[in-house]
């Protein structure tokens, strides 16, 4: 008996953030402990009084069956009181929002319910993987467009030629920006909106996984400037150091999310009760996330006058826990070379999450990704390992 993967299967390269996985395992072998920048797993423990509500929860819902497809009207009513003391933004919960196991699972399937085969799909580059890899099973073309420092690491929307606008059903944006650190003004998304309401596409907005990790200004969502053709994705897989809980929502233009639960209904069974009340005591609660926010502009005061002290060029991000660092040469060079048992150190080159635009050039070759997650002790000792690197750079 044969068995081997679909072709839309193989056409997919390896997952680039599992397989840095495998780079943090090569150097545990080796008996080194690495510290790990790769992937955005926050390291800090999600808050106290999240923890403790668990068990209450779970017994409250021993005999309750299956939750809803669509998240628990309290779910739904804590999210909109969310988007509405966060961005004054009043949503209906009963038509404008559903509960989403996370960000990744929404985003991948969004596609099905909206796209024929080969219809256009626009992700930026570099991008989350499951804004192209969503695209193809769905039988789209993804069309990548180049986030570039001269354009503030904005999709140059109006730079996107004529005829890939028209076939467009979808395009993807993401700011708070992963891996560049940009957020997008309530101005440039006039524009965007504007060229996507000509063009008759719809705006789907992975917004809320960073969206209140800011140094400075909180960054506005796009619903603050409409919601018709536009449907925003967040998470508190980073907001409240949940990753493992699996709990978001989407919320926006009724006509999308009334679609979006027609598809979820068909994929999956509704996010766990006991998971839907951690979110709800983690949508209300403001403090905690004010800690992380003061924790990781720490960890970046630290590292990036090292990074700066080996002669690289500054990368100051105005949000996210990123740093999209610009480095000498080859990406995947120097990231090879901070994984030396010497050095130990675990960073995402930016060629393997980012794919070529028109042209054939790759926006990411030249950077590397570095998640500020390591433990602040960590991140210290990072910091004077890279010191090491001073006269080789």
């Amino acid at each position: 008996m044969d068995i081997k993967p679909s072709k839309r299967l193989s056409s997919l390269p390896p997952y680039a953030l599992a397989e840095m996985d495998k780079n943090v395992e090569a150097l545990k072998a080796q008996g080194v402990v690495p510290i790990d920048f790769g992937v955005g797993d926050p390291t800090e423990p999600t808050p106290d009084y999240i923890v403790e509500s668990l068990t209450p929860s779970g017994e409250a819902h021993a005999t309750s069956g299956y939750p809803s497809y669509i998240g628990s009207s309290e779910f739904r009513l804590a999210a909109a009181e969310y988007m509405r003391r966060r961005f004054a933004v009043a949503l209906d919960p009963n038509k404008e929002i559903s509960s989403s196991a996370g960000s990744k699972e929404a985003i991948f399937n969004f596609p099905e319910g909206f796209i024929e085969p080969g219809d256009v799909v626009i992700c930026p580059s570099p991008g989350y993987p499951p804004f192209k890899t969503g695209t193809i099973f769905a039988e789209g073309k993804p069309y990548f467009v180049p986030l570039l420092p001269e354009n503030k690491f904005l999709i140059d929307y109006e730079a996107i030629p004529e005829d890939v606008a028209r076939k467009a059903k979808i395009i993807w944006i993401n700011y708070p920006n992963s891996p560049t650190g940009a957020v997008a003004s309530r101005e440039y998304y006039k524009g965007l909106i504007d060229w996507a309401h000509r063009n008759e596409i719809i705006i789907a907005a992975d917004e809320g996984c960073y969206i209140d990790i800011y140094y400075d200004e909180p960054p506005p969502s796009i619903l603050e400037v409409d919601r018709e053709g536009i449907i925003a994705f967040y998470s508190l897989s980073k907001r409240n150091n949940m990753t493992g809980y699996r709990v978001g929502f989407v919320c926006g233009d009724e006509r999308i999310i009334s679609i979006f639960k027609r598809l979820k209904t068909n994929i999956d069974s509704g996010v766990a009760h006991v998971m839907q009340d951690a979110a709800i005591r983690g949508l209300a609660d403001d403090t905690h996330v004010g800690a992380m926010r003061r924790l990781y502009k720490e960890k970046r005061d630290i590292l990036l006058p090292a990074l700066r002290s080996i002669g690289l060029p500054a990368s100051d991000s105005v949000a996210t826990f990123y740093i999209w660092q610009k480095v000498p040469g080859n990406d995947m060079d120097f990231a090879k070379k901070l994984l030396d048992p010497s050095i130990g150190i675990v960073v995402t080159p930016g060629s393997l999450i980012s794919d070529p635009c028109e042209g054939g050039a790759n926006p990411g070759v030249g950077y590397v990704r570095i998640a500020l997650v390591p433990p602040v002790e960590q991140v210290r000792e990072a910091a004077k390992r890279l010191m090491s690197l001073r006269n080789s750079t």
